[in-house]
């Protein structure tokens, strides 16, 4: 398969290439590799490319959060309301 068609065949089923999240990312294609070989970034080997899941790339790009972060958040919620749970009140009233 030459590569124009692993290009193809990764769209089509569900994968980005490294050069494509190099691009969304802003970064180099070495750079994404490196990543790759860190285990950074989960990828996985279609004949001599890597391949990106896409269901992989929000997490990728920082738009999910781990359950360390939620809590970390539903905390701050939770202690902002202990203390300022009046004055939220207040505000919502206007």
């Amino acid at each position: 398969m030459n590569e124009v068609n692993e290009r193809r065949h990764m769209a089509v089923n569900g994968f980005i290439s490294i050069q494509q999240l190099a691009g969304i990312l802003g970064i180099s294609r070495i750079a994404v590799y490196k990543k790759v070989k860190k285990g950074q970034i989960k990828a996985i080997r279609i004949g001599r490319s890597f391949a990106i899941p896409r269901k992989y790339l929000d997490s990728i790009l920082g738009r999910t959060l781990k359950d360390s972060q939620k809590k970390e958040i539903d905390a701050a919620v939770r202690k902002t309301v202990r203390e300022y749970g009046d004055t939220l009140k207040m505000l919502g009233n206007m």
